[in-house]
């Protein structure tokens, strides 16, 4: 009877209520382990709601498999607002610099599209574009271009390993 299970939980803030007592209380597994193993894997995303999947089998084992929140989730939670901007175009709720947008496109660079830092900064630039976030003071519309134009080679630049 071994199963999957998945699950949307607050990061670092799941219980045994619902949704994950309900799903794993017919298992065979001890959700109070279950719990505690994804508040200590999901403590960084603190409160945002992460994608969680867990497996167990009919001897009460168990793995848990984190995903990455949303990339709005990942924004917002960076720039310090609720909700995206209802005319994006031209009313603006936040700004992010250029380090935000990297440190959001590392943390999503397993979901995303992009081989590589600054395509995936590029691709967080897009999801900006539709929250009404700014990026260096400047509309979200433009950073693809002023990437392209190697402005921001620098700080998107890939961490060199020794």
């Amino acid at each position: 009877m071994a199963g999957t299970i998945e699950v949307l939980v607050p990061g670092g803030q799941a219980n045994p209520g619902p949704p994950l007592g309900p799903e794993l209380g017919p298992t065979p597994v001890d959700v109070q382990a279950v719990v505690q193993e994804i508040n200590e894997q999901t403590d960084a995303f603190d409160g945002m709601e992460v994608p969680v999947t867990v497996e167990y089998e009919d001897d009460g084992s168990f793995e848990i498999s984190v995903g990455v929140p949303p990339t709005t989730a990942l924004i917002k939670d960076e720039a310090g607002f609720d909700s995206g901007s209802g005319t994006p175009q031209s009313e603006f709720v936040a700004d992010l610099s250029v380090e935000q947008v990297k440190k959001i496109a590392e943390q999503k660079s397993t979901d995303l599209l992009a081989y590589d830092v600054k395509n995936a900064a590029k691709e967080v630039g897009g999801t900006c574009v539709t929250l009404g976030v700014t990026i260096e003071g400047e509309n979200a519309r433009t950073f693809k271009q002023r990437v392209d134009s190697g402005e921001y080679d620098d700080v998107l630049a890939e961490e060199q390993t020794a």
